[in-house]
Parts: structure tokens; C-alpha cells; sequence
């Protein structure tokens, strides 16, 4: 049997911190900047870690 290959996009939009965890960036930045406030968008610049709920499914695409 193969091995399993590293889904290359998502591997590129997460990290991994030192602790084990997921990293990820916002959605929602870029598109329509003007109708969000200055509040809103400073908020979404920040990373976040993945949630609980897309962890398992994460974690199985980047084959860890």
C-alpha cells in the first residue's frame, strides 16, 4: 500500500505551534474591507488555533 500524501494547500495555510497545536489565519480579511469595522479587521489580522470540531479532520489531511 502507498503511503499517504500531505495535502500540500492546507499544509501551507496551517502551522503547527510548540505545544503541538494548529495554527491558522482568519477568514473574511480581505473581501469587502470597507463594510467591516476597524474593530473587526484588527481582530481577524490575528491567528487563531484550529477548532475542536475540524481537528480530527485536519489532522488526517496533513497525515500527522
Amino acid at each position: 500500500m502507498p503511503k499517504m500524501k500531505t495535502k500540500k494547500a492546507l499544509a501551507k495555510r496551517v502551522k503547527r505551534t510548540g505545544s503541538g497545536k494548529l495554527k491558522r489565519q482568519h477568514a473574511y480579511v480581505s473581501h469587502f474591507a470597507g463594510n467591516k469595522t476597524q474593530k473587526q479587521k484588527r481582530k481577524l489580522r490575528k491567528s487563531t488555533l484550529v477548532s475542536k470540531g475540524d481537528y480530527k479532520r485536519i489532522k488526517f489531511l496533513l497525515n500527522d
